[in-house]
């Protein structure tokens, strides 16, 4: 019998417990002996609670017990979290987690930590929930140069964009909907932000390319400015808008890591993924697309790839456990934003400035290729240009937008730039 303990008994945490209770024989068989939950720490009461005979208010309860031999966390946060993570490795105990912002935040150094003492430290459910992603990356597409990958890795913002291309409702009342359905939290800002994505591609990245992707250097914008204009013209193209998150490897072996609203074909594999789930694409050399798709969080698809881990991490109990370190580089291994190709939706408010607004367009952009002009759809009240810029060769976004620039400065208003799949 392998004992286990859980850190936090939140929605997480709380699956955990129940999955291995639930799941106990199929555990068993995968993991070659039972598993069992010995302690759940946390601060507050759950009486009546059906593990309530395994919580402890003790942290020394679970660091302190030899027998304890992995350590689920489930709190989130680098706080205390991170502190409890380290303890944990340093006595000699796996650590398996579904906290994507300390695995972003500090993966270098506890990946290390835990190889320096024979143990594992596992966070698939950090990024996709319950959709297998981190293992298949690693194991199951080893014999692959990873190319890129592109996902649409938050739920929230995905639902919020699907009820605003279905029903042609604002953001405002997509996000009211999403509260009240549970999808959204009271403050909502690291998902519609693009914040919960970014980690999520930073880490997916890292374990792509065996380095260490930081998502401070990720390019990051969130859906908050989109309109419906912006959704009607995306119909328009035979597009959906969706919030992607991506990462390519440049020529010279920089990356081009970013999250923002793109413009995704129909077609695509990822216009599939509506309403919460998420959808993840990986193209490889030798394979070439792969897709993975399914529910990105949830109690008990989240629960059920963290269990997956501690299966893993039982496995390897007494074993020096196989995986690729993260190490943090010297040098900036994402490219600046604007320094990468781009082609880009523009809408602009032409105002009273300049006399041909569709002259001033193409002679802005005639030294990039050129602008192609989208027509308005019939049924969008409000007047303004759209266009299509990058499309005639290769260009910097940097100088897609100084060319904008200059017709601001002619009294054109930018209304939006959408990135183009």
């Amino acid at each position: 019998m392998i004992d286990i303990a859980i850190l936090g008994y939140g929605t997480v945490g709380s699956g955990v417990a129940e999955v291995v209770s639930m799941n106990a024989g199929a555990i068993r068989r995968h993991a070659g002996q039972e598993v069992r939950v010995k302690w759940i720490l946390d601060v507050r009461e759950f009486p009546g609670d059906l593990f309530a005979d395994r919580l402890t208010k003790n942290p020394e309860d679970v660091f302190g017990d030899p027998d304890v031999k992995v350590v689920v966390e489930t709190i989130g946060g680098t706080g205390i979290a991170y502190g409890f993570s380290k303890r944990a490795l340093e006595a000699g105990k796996s650590v398996v987690t579904s906290n994507k912002e300390l695995v972003a935040s500090h993966g270098p150094e506890l990946m290390h930590l835990a190889h320096d003492h024979g143990v594992s430290y596992a966070f698939e459910a950090s990024v996709g929930g319950g959709i297998p992603i981190v293992r298949p990356l690693t194991k199951c597409l080893a014999a692959n140069e990873i190319l890129s990958i592109a996902g649409i890795l938050n739920g929230t913002t995905n639902y919020i964009l699907t009820r605003m291309q279905q029903e042609g409702i604002g953001f405002g009342e997509a996000l009211r909907e999403a509260q009240e359905a549970g999808y959204a939290e009271r403050d909502p800002s690291a998902d519609v932000e693009g914040h919960d994505a970014c980690r999520k591609i930073a880490i997916l990245s890292s374990i792509a390319y065996d380095r260490f992707v930081d998502y401070r250097d990720v390019r990051t914008e969130g859906i908050v400015e989109l309109t419906s204009a912006d959704m009607a013209y995306a119909a328009a193209l035979g597009r959906r808008i969706k919030l992607v998150a991506s990462c390519r490897r440049l020529e010279d072996g920089r990356f081009d890591a970013q999250v923002r609203p793109t413009l995704v074909p129909i077609d695509s594999p990822l216009a599939v993924a509506d309403g919460v789930f998420n959808a993840i694409l990986v193209e490889g050399n030798a394979l070439g697309q792969a897709m993975f798709y399914g529910r990105g969080a949830g109690k008990l698809p989240t629960a059920s790839a963290v269990v997956a881990d501690v299966v893993e991490c039982v496995l390897h109990v007494d074993r020096t456990p196989h995986y690729r370190l993260w190490h943090r580089e010297d040098r900036a291994v994402v490219a600046p934003f604007g320094e990468t190709p781009v082609r880009l939706l523009v809408r602009i408010d032409p105002g009273g400035a300049a006399e041909d607004p569709r002259a001033a367009v193409q002679a802005a952009f005639a030294p990039l290729g050129g602008a192609r002009l989208v027509f308005r759809p019939s049924d969008l009240a409000e007047t303004g240009l759209a266009f299509v810029v990058g499309e005639g060769r290769e260009t910097a976004e940097a100088d897609l937008r100084a060319a904008l620039a200059g017709l601001e400065k002619l009294g054109m208003r930018t209304r939006s730039l959408l990135r183009m799949l």
